[in-house]
C-alpha cells in the first residue's frame, strides 16, 4: 500500500481538482465521495476539506472552469472578423460543437439536478446565459428580444440533450446541426 500524504501543505487543490474531474466524468456525480478522492490522492478525506467545503463545492469548481471554456468560445465569435450574421451563425453552431464535443461537461453543467450544486453553479451559469445573450443581440443587431434569446438557448439546449450519449462525436450529427442553426437564423432575423 502507498503511504498516505503526510501534510496539507502537500496536497494542492489543482490536484484535487484534476482528480475530481477525472472521477466525476467516469463515475458520475453521484458515485464519487471525498473519502474515494481521498484514497485516489493517497491523502485522508479530512485533508480535502481544508481546500473545499464539500463535495458540491468541490464539484462546483470543475463545472466553473467548463463555464470558461463555454465562454471563451462565445468570446472568441465575437472577435472574428466576419459580419454579425456569420457571427450568429457562428456562434449557433459552436454552441452545438461544445455541446456535443464535451459530452460529459454539458451534461454537468446543465443537466444534472441537486439542490448543493444548483445553490453553487447557479452564478456560473447565469454568467454564461448572459454573455451567450449579449452575443445574440450584437449579432441580430439588436433585434432579438428577451424571448427570441430564452427561446433560441433553449432550442439550442434540447438539440444537444437530445443527441447527448446517442453520438460519440459532434461529427456523426454535423450536417443536423447546420440545418439546425439555418432555422434558428430565420427565426432570429424574420
Amino acid at each position: 500500500m502507498t503511504p498516505r500524504r503526510t501534510t496539507v501543505n502537500e496536497l494542492t487543490k489543482e490536484m484535487i481538482i484534476e482528480v475530481a474531474n477525472q472521477q466525476f466524468q467516469t463515475k458520475g456525480y453521484q458515485h464519487v465521495s471525498m473519502r474515494s478522492l481521498a484514497k485516489e490522492l493517497q491523502c485522508s478525506h479530512g485533508a480535502l476539506y481544508y481546500h473545499f467545503n464539500n463535495k458540491a463545492e468541490l464539484f462546483y469548481e470543475v463545472v466553473s472552469r467548463y463555464f470558461e471554456l463555454l465562454n471563451g468560445m462565445i468570446k472568441t465569435v465575437h472577435t472574428k472578423p466576419i459580419r454579425n450574421e456569420e457571427k450568429l451563425m457562428e456562434l449557433l453552431f459552436s454552441y452545438l460543437k461544445f455541446g456535443l464535443h464535451y459530452q460529459v461537461h454539458y451534461e454537468f453543467m446543465f443537466m444534472i439536478k441537486d439542490p448543493a450544486i444548483d445553490a453553487l453553479s447557479k452564478r456560473a451559469a447565469n454568467e454564461s446565459y448572459a454573455l451567450f445573450s449579449e452575443a445574440l443581440g450584437n449579432f441580430s443587431n439588436n433585434d432579438a428580444s428577451i424571448g427570441d434569446v430564452y427561446s433560441t438557448f433553449v432550442s439550442l439546449h434540447g438539440f444537444v440533450a437530445h443527441y447527448i450519449h446517442r453520438v460519440n462525436d459532434f461529427t456523426e450529427v454535423e450536417e443536423a446541426a447546420k440545418k439546425h442553426v439555418q432555422f434558428l437564423k430565420k427565426a432570429i432575423l424574420s
